[in-house]
């Protein structure tokens, strides 16, 4: 396809969001203007990775998927590009967000706002009860019976977490809990960074009838950080493995969840239909126990997003909204409690549960497909060439992956910059016979050069396995933020993560987040279904 892609104004995009169909609103942009402003149903899938991420988000080709930015020109590159990887249905929103910002619909900042939105909204609804960090502080100092459980991934836990917490994991919290807690006296506390984690976490285990008093930490380690209280870093504090009778006990829990939610539990003879559906009706069919259980087998394609992090950052994994969403593990707790919540969300769910152990054939990691690299004719160099060439001035090298991960350890002398701003980045290299791009495992490398070939007379070349297989060949690795070609807006750093001003930006994130229950209210584009959670 050539020429300008399709249009839809503002009335015409608020319109298709309430038509009863399935529709993929995709933001072109980086991270961190995306985080400044941008529509409540948008995705942030930057052009720079578009073909990473396509797939995933949007796996149906005829999906309904409108594209928009913020003026720059980068949802037109990027409708053009979708189209040319087989997409038929692919418009733009005309004058951008500025142009629904002009209609008089709102516009919002951060990021996941509306897996954010959901937790506030869930608190007022459910009433999820709290206390604050100076609450919890004297509750751990005077040696109350307390179990205190954070509800974040194990590698947010471990960078930094309250003294005596455990990693509980969202999703892991009622399948562990029997195990965990043995006394129906004991309070349990969920914590998260935030607020998000700690209300789902809470209000789960209150969801599912346990017999404790269970309560969310207001505002989580920020909290207990703004409060003066020490953070731990590198806990590895992690449950046991769950037994037989906690495993029944969490079993009977989420039936009672699937009972009172309406829950569909579907077998594979069912995800077979609907797989074979899936040109007319989107599927994403989600793995949701923890990332070592996957690794250790699972069914070839599911993809693995542990059902707390799903409800956490629900736009990142399921883009196009009005799709069928399938949840999966092995015992029949975590998708459903999963699902429990993206049922009130406003998804069209159902859970399954599968004996991983005779139908798990694949092991390690999932791996996204990447789009476009068929037929794509990019010359390769490897680590030692590179490093000969490199030693000899005879060469620039470009690092196109996170600007974080460059940060922490690059090849010496390489540039960094954005692969979607190579007009920026190329009057910027100092003269050589040749570029050669770099990434973490060299695929966006392949890509960018391949997009440097099509604009520039430079021979261009991929490193081969990337950074990976440079820094496995024994070669030295630089650290720091020199040679920045464009600007580092790919990632947006957390309250925790600012250089300065770290407890204003942590006041800051929470009243963002508080603000967000007032602003559902009168937003008709969310699709929450709250059902309170009063105790079974």
């Amino acid at each position: 396809m050539s020429g300008p892609v399709r249009t839809i104004g503002a009335t015409g995009l608020k319109a298709a969001l309430h038509d009863g169909g399935e529709i993929a609103l995709l933001d072109a942009r980086e991270e961190v203007p995306f985080d400044a402003r941008h529509l409540l149903m948008a995705a942030c899938v930057p052009l720079s990775r578009l073909e990473l991420l396509a797939d995933a988000c949007v796996p149906r080709r005829s999906a309904r998927v409108v594209w928009c930015d913020d003026g720059e020109g980068l949802a037109q590159r990027a409708a053009l590009r979708m189209v040319s990887l087989g997409y038929t249905d692919v418009s733009v929103l005309a004058g951008g967000i500025a142009a629904w910002e002009a209609a008089a619909f709102r516009i919002y900042s951060g990021v996941h706002v509306p897996s954010k939105a959901f937790a506030e909204v869930v608190e007022h609804k459910a009433g999820t009860p709290w206390i604050t960090a100076e609450e919890l502080k004297a509750l751990i100092d005077s040696k109350v019976d307390i179990a205190l459980f954070d509800s974040r991934s194990y590698e947010e836990f471990h960078g930094n977490s309250i003294p005596t917490a455990i990693s509980v994991p969202g999703a892991e919290l009622v399948y562990r809990f029997a195990d965990l807690v043995r006394s129906p006296e004991t309070m349990v506390v969920v914590n998260c960074g935030g607020r998000t984690r700690s209300i789902i976490g809470a209000q789960s285990l209150i969801n599912a009838g346990v017999p404790n008093k269970v309560v969310s930490l207001k505002n989580g380690t920020q909290a207990w950080h703004l409060a003066g209280f020490p953070i731990l870093k590198g806990s590895t504090a992690r449950p046991p493995a769950v037994s037989p009778a906690g495993q029944a006990a969490a079993q009977a829990a989420a039936d009672r969840v699937a009972k009172r939610f309406s829950i569909a539990r579907i077998d594979p003879a069912t995800l077979a239909r609907w797989q074979a559906d899936s040109a007319g009706r989107m599927l994403y069919v989600f793995d949701v126990r923890t990332p070592e259980e996957y690794a250790a087998g699972h069914i070839p394609g599911m993809k693995n997003v542990p059902g707390g992090q799903l409800v956490q950052e629900t736009d990142r994994h399921a883009a196009t909204w009005g799709a069928r969403v399938v949840l999966v593990d092995d015992d029949g707790v975590r998708a459903v409690m999963t699902a429990h919540w993206m049922k009130q969300m406003g998804w069209d769910i159902a859970a399954m549960t599968v004996d991983m152990r005779a139908d798990g054939r694949e092991t390690g990691p999932w791996t996204p497909r990447v789009l476009g690299l068929d037929g794509l004719a990019v010359p390769a160099i490897g680590a030692a060439t590179l490093h000969e060439r490199a030693q000899a001035g005879a060469v620039s090298i470009v690092d196109v992956d996170w600007s974080r991960d460059y940060r922490d350890g690059h090849i010496p002398g390489a540039w960094w910059g954005i692969r979607s701003r190579l007009a920026e980045i190329v009057p910027k290299l100092p003269p050589s016979d040749s570029v050669v791009f770099t990434s973490a495992d060299g695929i966006l490398a392949k890509l960018a050069a391949a997009d440097l070939k099509k604009t520039a007379s430079v021979p261009a070349f991929a490193l081969d396995g990337g950074t990976a297989a440079w820094r496995e060949a024994g070669y030295p690795l630089e650290r720091g933020a020199a040679r920045m070609a464009t600007a580092p807006d790919d990632i947006r750093a957390r309250a925790r993560e600012q250089t300065e001003n770290v407890e204003e930006a942590m006041r800051a994130y929470l009243s963002w987040e508080i603000a967000l229950a007032d602003q559902m209210a009168t937003d008709d584009d969310q699709r929450f279904r709250i059902l309170a959670g009063q105790r079974l």
